[in-house]
């Protein structure tokens, strides 16, 4: 897909004092950009006062843009096309190779990425930067930290999974299978320190490190609801939540010996509870889980 002819325009109309660089981010940079694909741009500032500043710009001659307070009058265009504009500062740029929750979503981005307007050469030294990037003792330490805590914090999620199943209760079971699912392919990224191509590749890039016959990964498909059920069936809420309960289960038992102590006992308490709600299943003909009994 070919950019959108009046970006070049737009820039122009973005650029502040404190603008020192554009760069193009996403599928437009690598090139596999859909007719549905949003155009991904970050502006560099030359300071940390201005802050993140995101936002949206529907850009295209169409009714719906008209209608729009941000909409921008295009000429000879027929395609709309969604145009995402974030600001980062210096500090923030630093952060993406320090923090590890951080480079694991940007670095293979800024490898990827384009400069749209790079007068001296800021972008191109943080993407020879991001070329250069590699995962050390101390990325790994800060990220066994984030993973301790992001496990206690997903305890009131198989909390609500466990009361959902008990009552039946769908409210209960859709909280919770955020956590059990999303959250806990997060805690393995982080782990491991998966590098994603993009938001889209996440969860193959994760089971692909983890392995597809592991039963983290046949968990991991079926708390998505990814995966056929009995018969071929699809997988209910309650199927994915329990699966959910379980990966929560096999995340520890992988993850143990990386956690630190202040997080362990917790996580380790709500594995036991689990495991004791667990054992009242009731157990598919394959052997898949079906469901605690009511």
């Amino acid at each position: 897909m070919e950019l959108p002819a009046e970006l070049p325009s737009l820039l122009e109309e973005w650029k502040t004092a404190e603008t020192v660089a554009f760069a193009l981010l996403g599928s437009y940079a690598r090139g596999d950009a859909g007719p549905h694909s949003d155009v991904d741009v970050v502006r560099f500032v030359d300071d940390d006062k201005h802050g993140e500043d995101a936002r949206s710009f529907l850009v295209g001659d169409t009714k719906a843009a008209r209608e729009r307070d941000d909409y921008i009058p295009l000429s000879g265009s027929s395609r709309p096309c969604l145009v995402v504009r974030s600001t980062v500062t210096p500090s923030q740029v630093e952060s993406w190779f320090t923090e590890p929750g951080q480079a694991v979503n940007i670095i293979i981005g800024l490898r990827d990425g384009r400069a749209l307007w790079d007068p001296n050469g800021l972008f191109s030294a943080i993407q020879q930067r991001a070329w250069e990037f590699k995962w050390t003792r101390t990325h790994q330490k800060k990220a066994d930290q984030m993973v301790g805590k992001e496990l206690v914090g997903w305890i009131e999620e198989a909390h609500k999974g466990l009361e959902g199943l008990r009552r039946s209760d769908d409210g209960r079971l859709l909280n919770a299978r955020f956590g059990l699912s999303w959250g806990l392919a997060w805690v393995m990224r982080l782990h491991r320190g998966v590098f994603a191509t993009s938001d889209n590749t996440f969860f193959n890039d994760v089971v692909s490190i983890v392995g597809p016959e592991t039963r983290w990964a046949k968990l991991l498909h079926q708390a998505f609801g990814i995966a056929a059920g009995a018969e071929g069936d699809s997988i209910s809420l309650r199927e994915e939540v329990t699966s959910g309960l379980l990966l929560y289960c096999e995340t520890f038992s992988l993850l143990k010996e990386s956690l630190p102590q202040e997080d362990f006992l917790l996580i380790e308490a709500t594995v036991r509870r689990i495991r004791r709600e667990m054992a009242t299943l009731v157990v598919a003909a394959d052997g898949s889980p079906r469901g605690p009994k009511t």
